[in-house]
């Protein structure tokens, strides 16, 4: 794997999420690299590769998607490699309870529900607040190149109250807990997705998107 001269990476602005953060942390992994910030489909398109952010409410993060006809643009992106971060990969979802079940894109099998309020009580028997904010170790549920580097347990940002549930065993690539377990980093085909910011978590968040980067869209790590 290796960065090209010439490589151009777009990040998909909707109007929704950490956008400059997370242009600033791929420039200072990629300063060779051409990433672009942009809402226009033909940019999208002639990206080498595409970077889905996200922040906020689903139902809202939607709106915005379909209000500038981007849903086409992703749909289309999502066969190249792909990084979607936080809402950006809930949205590959088909249904988020936010919002009174919103539709999403469909692209993964499952649901992103909301932290049960029964459920959040910790060990000690006192009560977790949602959304899950903060650090949060991270543990690797299946090889994949984007672990590259990267300790199993490490601590990633995460700022959510929704979380990502879905029939398909192979999808996990990662998990946390909070107080229970739960998936926080999916993966198919060229699809990588996860639901810390992996802009905001230091080195571990900067060698996942250095490995996104050089990473060439197959699923299984380098022998």
């Amino acid at each position: 794997m290796r960065e090209s001269m010439s490589m151009k990476i777009a990040v998909i602005d909707y109007g929704m999420g950490n956008l400059r953060s997370v242009t600033h942390a791929l420039e200072h992994v990629a300063p060779e690299a051409e990433i672009q910030l942009s809402c226009d489909p033909a940019v999208i398109a002639a990206a080498d590769k595409v970077v889905f952010p996200g922040q906020g409410a689903m139902r809202e993060c939607m709106r915005e998607l379909l209000a500038r006809d981007l849903r086409p643009a992703v749909l289309a992106a999502a066969s190249k490699p792909f990084l979607g971060i936080c809402v950006g990969a809930q949205l590959l979802f088909e249904l988020s309870e936010e919002g009174g079940n919103t539709p999403a894109l469909g692209l993964f099998p499952g649901q992103v529900r909301r932290f049960e309020a029964e459920r959040m009580v910790a060990a000690d028997g006192s009560r977790l607040k949602v959304p899950h904010m903060g650090w949060n170790e991270v543990w690797q549920t299946r090889p994949h190149p984007l672990w590259q580097g990267i300790a199993d347990g490490s601590r990633f940002y995460f700022v959510h109250s929704y979380y990502m549930d879905t029939p398909d065993a192979a999808l996990p690539v990662g998990r946390s807990d909070y107080p229970f377990s739960f998936t926080v980093a999916v993966a198919r085909a060229n699809i990588f997705a996860t639901q810390f910011h992996p802009e905001k978590s230091h080195a571990a968040g900067l060698q996942l998107l250095k490995n996104f980067v050089a990473w060439d869209g197959t699923d299984q790590p380098a022998q």
